[in-house]
């Protein structure tokens, strides 16, 4: 019998040889319990230096994001999180409108709401589905992520980023688009990730080996 593919709610999905758990490497949606973020189910994140305890993984991935924050940070299905990267939310912005950009308000013991000092509350950070970010990336805030999309290790990206591009560099560029344009709307259309795991598991190798006429044959059979 074939073993078990990990639910999503297991903490430490990776089992070394010896049975014990590989704590370098969780299932997000196990592990947080933050009041402003979201993951999807089977979406991971990687560390060679994890938290202690796995509730740190949220100060790890979103340092700036607060339980009282106004902005969200939103991760779809399976998406793919290696060692390093971090999600610089829109709490971590200032405002830089004006002749100083020091946040006076949050030094004095007062309440920091409205004060002139502070920007105005800012956009939620989205991340697609099936989403591959490298070691080290930076995301900014409100960035909205497709699904699909590669990004490269140390890449520093804000702003739209299509589905299925890959995106490089400082400041983050579409180096290409992972397949074309109808391509790209017939797998949005399949969103394979929405699939009961034992389905997508059992279509692993059209999915993996971009077989599109094959996995859409499979959609019918839900």
């Amino acid at each position: 019998m074939p073993p078990r593919f990990a639910s999503p709610d297991t903490a430490f999905p990776i089992r070394l040889p010896d049975g014990s758990a590989h704590p370098g490497t969780v299932f997000l949606s196990a592990v947080l319990q933050h009041a402003r973020i979201e993951v999807g189910d089977y979406s991971y994140a990687s560390a060679f230096d994890p938290p202690a305890d796995p509730a740190g993984w949220a100060a790890r991935l979103a340092p700036y994001l607060f339980d009282f924050s106004p902005e969200r940070l939103v991760i779809g299905k399976f998406c793919q999180i290696a060692d390093g990267a971090t999600f610089i939310t829109a709490s971590a912005q200032h405002r830089h409108d004006g002749f100083s950009s020091f946040p006076f308000a949050i030094f004095d013991g007062g309440a920091a709401h409205a004060r002139p000092s502070m920007p105005a509350p800012g956009q939620d950070t989205i991340i697609g589905n099936d989403v591959w970010i490298g070691q080290g990336a930076r995301i900014l805030p409100g960035a909205r992520i497709g699904s699909g999309v590669i990004v490269g290790a140390g890449a520093v990206v804000g702003g739209a980023v299509p589905d299925y591009a890959v995106v490089i560099g400082n400041p983050g560029k579409v180096l290409r688009l992972r397949f074309d344009p109808e391509t790209i709307a017939r797998l949005l259309q399949l969103a394979w990730w929405t699939w009961p795991i034992d389905h997508i598991l059992s279509h692993e190798a059209e999915i993996c080996g971009a077989d599109l006429p094959a996995l859409e044959s499979a959609a019918k059979l839900l």
